[in-house]
């Protein structure tokens, strides 16, 4: 039998961890579009950078991405579109911009597969949120 300590448990049940949670794995998303947003011609660099064409239109699909899903895990509201919006588009993004594989043994590798790694935590944490969110919903 596991022992959770007390103070533990009082975060977890803790009203708004839910929400901070929730926050903290799409803060990154959320930033992003709105930097993208007030920055377009540096978010269709980005993406001409990374060999998407047509750049604007992958600037613009990253754009509402990054502002629909996070809006959506936040709100409670379609979780399981949001968190597989947002997961769908990491997986594509760590292969686009972190192909280790492709690279020579050095920093710039050992860089790009910490942050291909990364790109799956955060899969996981996306799949984790929609889990919970189910169960939540089963549970209301």
């Amino acid at each position: 039998m596991a022992f959770t300590p007390r103070f533990v448990t009082a975060i977890l049940d803790w009203r708004p961890t839910w929400f901070i949670a929730r926050l903290a794995l799409t803060s990154a998303y959320l930033l992003g579009g709105i930097v993208k947003l007030t920055d377009w011609q540096g978010a269709v660099a980005e993406q001409a950078h990374f060999g998407m064409s047509p750049p604007a239109l992958w600037a613009a699909l990253t754009i509402g991405l990054e502002l629909v899903g996070p809006v959506l895990i936040l709100t409670g509201r379609l979780v399981w579109l949001g968190a597989g919006m947002l997961g769908v588009f990491t997986l594509l993004a760590a292969f686009t911009a972190n192909a280790f594989w492709t690279m020579p043994m050095g920093q710039e590798r050992f860089m790009a597969t910490n942050a291909f790694f990364e790109h799956i935590g955060l899969i996981g944490g996306f799949i984790a949120v929609a889990m919970i969110a189910q169960r939540r919903e089963a549970d209301a």
